[in-house]
């Protein structure tokens, strides 16, 4: 068994998570964290824990947490996780970081995106992406992986085949992504309150979204070269899923059977991805650990289709992903 503590306990992906490990027969939770006071169960912030997990949230110090943890699941807030980590890595315990410190490989990439200096800035650049179908060689020795973000990891498994194939231009590139309510996180904000959200789409952080630098530091390491793409995420009221659409030109004569056999090549051995003649919905994907990917060819565009479930292939079942590569276990065990 290998003892896991969850840092962050109270949002929609510790939750996630928490149900995963629950079912993994090589997972034993030991210490669930939150700095709300006076140590509540955790069953009372998530009452579908009920006779389930029988713990309580406590505000404890990394030296405490690395006592009684052999993995540490970070779901803390971009900022609070780097100030932590260095001190687990320090006293042997492997992390993997849901925030996004430690994916960016540029402190001043980081703090432009980020509005904040890094704290951990030597790390940077040293750390594992954990995307499994693009560095799995990786991750087993990682001390700490880096889980990737929803909209980056739709993003990247659509293009990067194509990209490493030369089948499409490495300028020019659209994403436009469209994301459940849950990707909001769980924190009150006006424009995920029920009035404001439900019957409505909107874009929102249009140019200035802080996904964008990462999708476009692993799309350049599959092309080869610099890659910046234009990215539109919007919010659609649904509680979880991402769908995304991205258009790019062909380099040259191509056809759509070889946008989908290069794709269907690509992951002819992945688990968690389908390659599929059908568009995908959300609805395809939802509570799994699955990306579903097509390809279409319009007009002289090529286009992909990728969608996911936000809250596990996009968070807390990469994150179980990743923590079985690291520790042995069949890479696909309780997803």
């Amino acid at each position: 068994m290998t003892r896991i503590a969850i840092l962050g306990a109270t949002g929609y992906t510790a939750l996630e998570l928490i149900k995963i490990l629950l079912r993994h027969p090589g997972a034993e939770i030991v210490a669930v964290t939150s700095r709300q006071e006076g140590q509540p169960p955790i069953a009372m912030v998530h009452p579908s824990l009920t006779d389930r997990l029988d713990l309580r949230l406590e505000d404890i110090t990394p030296a405490e947490i690395a006592a009684r943890a052999e993995c540490v699941f970070s779901c803390l807030p971009h900022g609070a996780s780097s100030a932590v980590i260095p001190h687990l890595l320090a006293a042997g315990t492997r992390v993997v970081d849901f925030s996004a410190d430690y994916r960016l490989n540029d402190p001043e990439v980081f703090a432009q995106w980020y509005g904040q200096k890094h704290t951990d800035p030597d790390r940077l650049g040293k750390v594992v992406y954990g995307l499994p179908e693009l560095f799995r060689s990786q991750i087993p020795s990682a001390q700490i992986v880096a889980n990737p973000g929803c909209y980056p990891t739709t993003a990247i498994l659509a293009l990067s085949p194509l990209l490493k194939a030369g089948l499409i231009e490495t300028s020019d590139i659209i994403v436009d992504a469209k994301s459940g309510v849950s990707g909001a996180g769980r924190t009150l904000k006006l424009t995920t309150h029920y009035p404001e959200c439900n019957e409505s789409i909107s874009a929102y952080n249009i140019g200035r979204h802080r996904h964008t630098p990462e999708i476009d530091q692993i799309l350049s390491t599959a092309a080869g070269k610099p890659i910046e793409v234009i990215f539109t995420p919007q919010l659609v009221p649904m509680d979880r899923g991402i769908l995304t659409t991205a258009y790019a030109r062909p380099t040259g004569p191509v056809s759509e059977e070889q946008l989908m056999q290069t794709l269907a090549a690509f992951y002819a051995d992945e688990p968690f991805v389908r390659v599929v003649e059908h568009l995908p919905s959300t609805k395809d994907c939802a509570l799994t650990n699955y990306c579903d990917i097509t390809a279409r060819l319009v007009r002289g565009r090529v286009l992909t289709i990728s969608c996911i479930d936000n809250l596990i292939k996009g968070a807390s079942g990469a994150a179980v992903q990743n923590f079985n590569l690291m520790f042995g276990y069949p890479e696909t065990t309780a997803l």
